[in-house]
C-alpha cells in the first residue's frame, strides 16, 4: 500500500534532459533550418525573398524527380526482394555452435566494416574489363559488358554491389533469431516426424518474424537513401540510369546552389521515407497477424 501511495521523484526527469538537448541539436535544429529554407528564395547571404510553398510545387512539377523516385523504388524493392531471401538462407546454411560458428560469423561480418566509398572503389576496380576479375571474366565470356556505358549493367552493378555489401547484415539478423528458438520446438518437431521445410514454414520463419521486420525496414530505408557507393562506382551515369534520390537532392544543393528548391526536396525525401515505412510496417504486421490467425 505505501509502494502504490509513494510520490514519483520528478526530478529523474533531469536525466533526459542531455538526451533532449542532443536530439535537439542533431536533429530539431537542422530540420528547422531546412524549413526555413524551403519558403525563401535565398538571394544572397544577407537578401532572402518569401516564396511560400513556390518551391514545393516547383520540386512536385520536376520530371527528373520523378524519374528518379521510380528509378529508387525499384532499386530498394529490387534489394529486398534479392537481400532478405538470401540473408535468410546464409543464417539457415551458417553452423550453430561451435567455433566453425564463431569463425564464420567473423568471414560474413568482413564487407560490414568496409567504409562505403571504399567498397565503391573496390567494385570500380573489380568491374573493368583490363583489370576487374568481373569485367575481364565477363569479357572473356564473349559478354559485353560495361557499367560505364550500359545502363544495364551499371544497374545490375549497382545492384549486385549492394547485395555483396548489405546481405551479411540480414545473415545476422535472422542467425540471431535463429538462435533464439528454444530447442524444445526442434525436439518436437523431430518426434512428429516433420521435414526440413515444415520445420522452417511453421518453427522458424513464424520466430524470425521480428527480426525479419527489422531487416526489411533498415534495408528499405539505407537501401532509399543510397548514395556513397553509387557516386563513387558509376557518378550517377551513364546518363541518369544510377542517379537515385540523394544524388538528385546533392545535385541541387551543391551542384546547382539552389537551396530552396533543394531544401523543399529534402523534406519531401523525408516525408516519403516516412510514409513508405509506415506502409510497409503496417503491411508486415497485418500480414503476421493474418498467419498467426490462421494457424491457431
Amino acid at each position: 500500500m505505501d509502494a502504490v501511495n509513494k510520490p514519483i521523484n520528478q526530478k529523474a526527469w533531469w536525466l533526459v534532459l542531455p538526451v533532449l538537448i542532443c536530439v535537439a541539436f542533431s536533429a530539431i535544429v537542422p530540420l528547422m533550418t531546412v524549413v526555413n529554407y524551403s519558403v525563401q528564395d535565398i538571394i544572397s547571404p544577407e537578401r532572402r525573398v518569401f516564396v511560400g510553398t513556390e518551391w514545393f510545387a516547383a520540386v512536385m512539377r520536376d520530371g527528373e524527380l520523378h524519374a528518379a523516385l521510380w528509378r529508387q523504388l525499384g532499386f530498394s524493392l529490387s534489394v529486398l526482394a534479392v537481400e532478405i531471401p538470401l540473408g535468410i538462407a546464409l543464417a539457415l546454411s551458417m553452423p550453430a555452435t561451435g567455433w566453425k560458428s564463431s569463425a564464420v560469423l567473423v568471414v560474413v561480418a568482413l564487407s560490414l566494416l568496409i567504409p562505403w566509398n571504399v567498397v565503391g572503389t573496390i567494385w570500380q576496380i573489380y568491374g573493368r574489363a583490363d583489370i576487374g576479375l568481373l569485367g575481364h571474366a565477363l569479357q572473356k565470356m564473349g559478354i559485353d559488358y560495361s557499367y560505364t556505358g550500359n545502363a544495364t549493367d551499371a544497374w545490375l552493378t549497382v545492384l549486385l554491389m549492394d547485395v555483396w555489401h548489405w546481405t551479411p547484415l540480414v545473415a545476422l539478423l535472422c542467425f540471431a533469431g535463429l538462435r533464439s528458438i528454444p530447442d524444445a520446438y526442434y525436439q518436437a518437431a523431430r518426434i512428429d516426424g516433420a521435414s526440413k521445410f515444415a520445420v522452417f514454414r511453421y518453427i522458424q520463419l513464424p520466430k524470425m518474424r521480428g527480426v525479419l521486420m527489422i531487416a526489411v525496414l533498415l534495408r528499405f530505408m539505407d537501401s532509399f537513401m543510397i548514395y556513397t557507393e553509387p557516386f563513387v562506382l558509376t557518378g550517377g551515369g551513364p546518363g541518369n540510369a544510377t542517379t537515385f534520390l540523394s544524388q538528385y537532392l546533392t545535385q541541387k544543393a551543391v551542384g546547382q546552389f539552389d537551396l530552396g528548391p533543394a531544401a523543399a526536396f529534402s523534406l519531401i525525401y523525408f516525408l516519403i521515407i516516412l510514409l513508405l515505412c509506415f506502409i510497409l510496417y503496417n503491411w508486415m504486421q497485418r500480414v503476421g497477424t493474418q498467419k498467426a490467425e490462421v494457424e491457431q
